[in-house]
């Protein structure tokens, strides 16, 4: 009697075990108030498999866009090789899934992709989990996070890279010969095919004209007026651009709040209307406009 009840026994643990096994855990959101996805391992079958032809692919277009606000801090899309900033950063929600980015992609939570503010789409970049060293490349293919107190945002697949499981400080740097690389395909795949044009000959007859060389005298920088080319959080980026700024006036970093805004200053309404154009066409950039530190619509001279 006593065997067959220590079996008895026996079988009903061994139950009560198995069915504490099976207890799932769903998925759920974070308390932080930001609504990142807490992300649960999935089984290696479920993932998505992700390559450098992913993501190097062209995109449907290149896109840099214009100055927009966020929470009261502006922010000028920039096309920025040198960038290389440290900062915190998010999870896309997987409801996210299957929505078009702002360069005209499809979500999908299964790549590695991410989101900038500033950076153009799309970019390669390296991202680095400043709290265990994991890196992972990612494609940025959308604006966002629309909250000043991320820099990035990151798609399920990669954040499961880097083990991130919620918000976490991580490096951000841009891989310069990969965004060029997928900036040219892109670039390339949607530029029309021009057919070939073959020119007449021309005869010109040279006439010789006397003529007396015009000094132009360089401007003088004392205008009402500055031109913002970007800003950043990491002063040494602010600065690497400033500098390549120059050749386009008085450039200057500024140093407001928690942020490093260069800007090109003392401008006449002539000469910023002039930046401002030189940029757009140069540069790609979406410079914004100031007149006696206020914002001003950067068409309006």
């Amino acid at each position: 009697m006593k065997k067959i009840v220590s079996l008895a026994v026996l079988t009903a643990l061994v139950s009560a075990c198995a069915d504490l096994s099976t207890t799932s855990q769903p998925a759920g959101y974070g308390a932080d108030g930001f609504g990142e996805e807490t992300l649960v391992a999935a089984p290696a079958a479920e993932q998505s498999l992700n390559t450098d032809a992913y993501l190097l692919a062209p995109a449907p277009k290149y896109y840099i866009g214009t100055a927009y606000k966020v929470e009261d801090v502006q922010y000028i899309p920039v096309e920025d090789m040198s960038y290389n900033q440290t900062g915190v950063a998010g999870i896309i929600p997987t409801e996210l899934n299957g929505t078009k980015t702002s360069n005209g992609e499809t979500f999908d939570a299964g790549q590695l992709l991410a989101t900038s503010k500033t950076l153009p789409l799309p970019t390669i970049a390296r991202v680095t989990n400043l709290d265990n060293g994991q890196s992972v490349v990612v494609r940025v293919n959308n604006r966002g996070p629309f909250v000043n107190t991320r820099i990035m945002d990151l798609s399920p697949a990669a954040a499961q890279k880097i083990g991130l499981n919620g918000q976490g400080k991580v490096q951000v740097q841009v891989m310069v010969n990969e965004s060029n690389a997928v900036k040219a395909a892109t670039l390339g795949a949607n530029t029309p095919a021009q057919p070939a044009v073959v020119a007449a000959p021309v005869v010109t007859e040279t006439v010789a004209v006397a003529t007396t060389p015009v000094e132009t005298p360089a401007p003088v920088a004392t205008g009402d007026y500055s031109v913002q080319v970007a800003a950043f959080y990491a002063e040494d980026s602010a600065t690497t651009l400033a500098n390549r700024m120059k050749t386009y006036g008085d450039a200057v970093v500024v140093n407001e709040g928690d942020m490093y805004k260069v800007r090109i200053i003392n401008l006449d309404a002539t000469q910023a209307r002039g930046v401002i154009d030189a940029l757009r066409n140069n540069e790609g950039m979406a410079p914004g406009l100031l007149k006696s530190g206020r914002w001003v619509n950067a068409d309006s001279i």
